[in-house]
C-alpha cells in the first residue's frame, strides 16, 4: 500500500488503523487540565469564587473586566488550554481580568436568592474588583445566566455603573425559550415542592433539562468521535467540550424558585416589572455603552429569547452582533478565537483607557 503524501488526509485504511490504535489510548488517558491560567482567588462567599489572573503584558488597560460566569457551569470554558483560553487571550491583549465564577451550593446555602446572587455576589464582586484595582470603573462581561445577572445588576445600579456591560447569548423573553418553559408549566411543575424538598435544584435535573434540547447530541457525539479517534485535535476538543457540558452544577433553591416563577412564568424581565430584593429593575435606565453577542445556531437561548434585551437597554451606545456558531462554540473554540474574541477585544480596547 504506497504511503500517503505528507501534509494530506490520510486515507481511509489510515484512519482506521489509527482509530483502533488510539481508540485504547482514549479509554487509558486522563481528562485534560482545564482552567489553568495562573490566578488568585480574592473573594470566596457561597458558591461564589471570584478569581483574580495574573497579567501576562507590562502595561494593563485603566479598565479591569469581570467575567461573569452562568450559575449551572463551572468558568472554565473562558479558560480552556493555552490557544484556545479568552481569558489568555484577554490578558495577552493587555487586559486586567478578573472572573466571577461558581461552586457546586451546599445544603447550607438553599435560603440563597436572586438578590443575593445580583447584589451580593455579582455587586460584591464589582465592589472587590473596584477596590483591588483602585478604579470605579468596571467593565461587566457576562455569559448565559451570567449575563442576567450583570443585566439585573446594571438595572438596579445605573447610577454608578459599570462603565461598559458586554453579554453573550443572554436571554430575556424567557416565553420564547419554548422547551424550558413547557417543561416548567406552572400546572405540572411543582417548583415549591421541589425546593421545599431538596433545598437545591439538582445539577443531574438540570443536565437532563439541557440533554433533551437535542435528544440525540450525545449519541451523534460519540459516533463524530469515534469517527474521528484518529485526529488528534477532534479528541481533544471533545474531552474538552464534552467535560464541561457534563460538569454542572446544582443551583441553591430559592434562587432557582425565583428564577422559575418570575424570569420563566412571569417572563417580569422581558415586561419591565422584574423586582430584586423589592426594587424595581430599570433597564431603561442603563446608560453604560452595550454589546450583546448571540450566536446564529443557539438551541439554548433562541433568537426570539436573546433579541429583545437590544431595544430595553436605554443606552445610546448600544450594538448586537450575530456571529455564527451557537450556545458554547460561540464563546470557546476555533470558532470563538476567529471571531467573537476579536470583535470583544474591539469593542473594549477603545472603552478600556
Amino acid at each position: 500500500m504506497a504511503s500517503a503524501v505528507a501534509g494530506s488526509a490520510p486515507s481511509a485504511v489510515e484512519r482506521a488503523i489509527q482509530r483502533n490504535l488510539k481508540g485504547l489510548g482514549y479509554l487509558a488517558s486522563s481528562a485534560p487540565v482545564l482552567g489553568a491560567s495562573p490566578k488568585d482567588v480574592v473573594l470566596s462567599r457561597g458558591p461564589l469564587r471570584l478569581y483574580h489572573y495574573h497579567p501576562l503584558t507590562d502595561e494593563v488597560y485603566r479598565v479591569p473586566v469581570l467575567l461573569v460566569m452562568a450559575t449551572t457551569n463551572r468558568g472554565y470554558i473562558f479558560d480552556m488550554v493555552p490557544g484556545q483560553s479568552l481569558v489568555e487571550f484577554l490578558l495577552l491583549r493587555g487586559y486586567d481580568v478578573f472572573m466571577a465564577d461558581w461552586e457546586a451550593p451546599r445544603p447550607e446555602d438553599r435560603a440563597l436568592g436572586m438578590k443575593d446572587y445580583v447584589e451580593d455576589f455579582v455587586g460584591g464582586s464589582v465592589a472587590e474588583v473596584q477596590r483591588i484595582t483602585g478604579e470605579d470603573d468596571v467593565s461587566l462581561v457576562g455569559y448565559c445566566m451570567g449575563g442576567v445577572l450583570s443585566v439585573l445588576w446594571s438595572g438596579l445600579n445605573h447610577a454608578k455603573g459599570p462603565k461598559n456591560l458586554a453579554v453573550f447569548t443572554t436571554p430575556v423573553d424567557f416565553h420564547q425559550m419554548t422547551m424550558f418553559k413547557a417543561w416548567s408549566d406552572q400546572r405540572y411543575f411543582d417548583v415549591d415542592r421541589l425546593v421545599d424538598t431538596l433545598g437545591l435544584a439538582p445539577a443531574e435535573m438540570l443536565l437532563t433539562a439541557f440533554d433533551m434540547l437535542r435528544p440525540a447530541g450525545r449519541i451523534s457525539a460519540n459516533f463524530a468521535l469515534l469517527d474521528n479517534l484518529w485526529n488528534d485535535e477532534f479528541v481533544k476538543g471533545h474531552r474538552m467540550f464534552d467535560r464541561w457540558s457534563n460538569d454542572m452544577l446544582p443551583l441553591a433553591g430559592e434562587y432557582f424558585r425565583e428564577t422559575t416563577k418570575q424570569l420563566v412564568w412571569d417572563n417580569a424581565l422581558m415586561e419591565g416589572r422584574m423586582k430584586v430584593g423589592g426594587r424595581l429593575v430599570e433597564l431603561d435606565k442603563v446608560k453604560a455603552p452595550f454589546l450583546h453577542v448571540t450566536a446564529e445556531h443557539d438551541h439554548i437561548v433562541t433568537t426570539g429569547a436573546s433579541a429583545p434585551l437590544l431595544g430595553l437597554i436605554g443606552s445610546e451606545d448600544k450594538e448586537q452582533v450575530v456571529l455564527k456558531g451557537g450556545h458554547v462554540s460561540l464563546i470557546a473554540g476555533p470558532n470563538a478565537v476567529k471571531r467573537m474574541w476579536p470583535k470583544l477585544d474591539m469593542w473594549l480596547s477603545e472603552k478600556s483607557v
